[in-house]
């Protein structure tokens, strides 16, 4: 049985370690979050300077809300472009990843749920809008009739005792058996 190393670092310096750098790296995401927003304000500023409205005319208000008007539409194009762009390269980074998943092997098979679904449901399912009335299973099944047996007629024996008597009597009972 193959003993771990020690490690070269006591538990409690590896925490301060650690620590420090936690806190290093806060301070490091703070400053590139401050960096981000100045960087954000440097590009607005450079590209829509602040309007002076207080001393234009109502005929250069006009052009300038025109100009806006342009502007934005063009941005709203761009806007547009990249968006689609955008859509385009996440299905391709989709259909990419399932076929890296397919290579691997290493397909998650969901869990299937059982339902209970009547027979007309199941038919509109699989045949769609095709089938509005419910169909009748039993209407194309085969039908088999059943021969019924022949039943020999029970008769009360005291009723034909006189008929029966004497040789008739058995000769038609002789004659009925075959």
């Amino acid at each position: 049985m193959l003993q771990k190393p020690k490690p070269k670092i006591s538990a409690s310096r590896r925490l301060f370690l650690k620590t420090k750098l936690l806190k290093r790296a806060m301070t490091m995401l703070e400053n590139e979050k401050e960096r981000r927003k100045e960087d954000r304000e440097k590009v607005l500023e450079e590209k829509h300077p602040t309007l002076q409205l207080s001393s234009l005319s109502k005929e250069e208000l006009q052009t300038l809300c025109k100009e806006l008007h342009q502007r934005i539409d063009v941005i709203d194009e761009e806007r547009y472009d990249i968006a689609s762009k955008v859509a385009i390269n996440d299905k391709e980074i989709q259909n990419l990843s399932q076929k890296i998943f397919e290579l691997k092997g290493k397909m998650k098979k969901p869990n299937l749920r059982k339902v209970r679904v009547s027979a007309g449901a199941m038919l509109g399912a699989l045949l769609g809008a095709k089938v509005k009335e419910s169909v009748d299973f039993k209407a194309n099944l085969k039908t088999v009739k059943k021969e019924e047996e022949k039943k020999e007629e029970v008769t009360d024996w005291r009723k034909n005792v006189d008929a029966m008597s004497g040789m008739d009597g058995r000769k038609k009972l002789f004659d009925s058996a075959q």
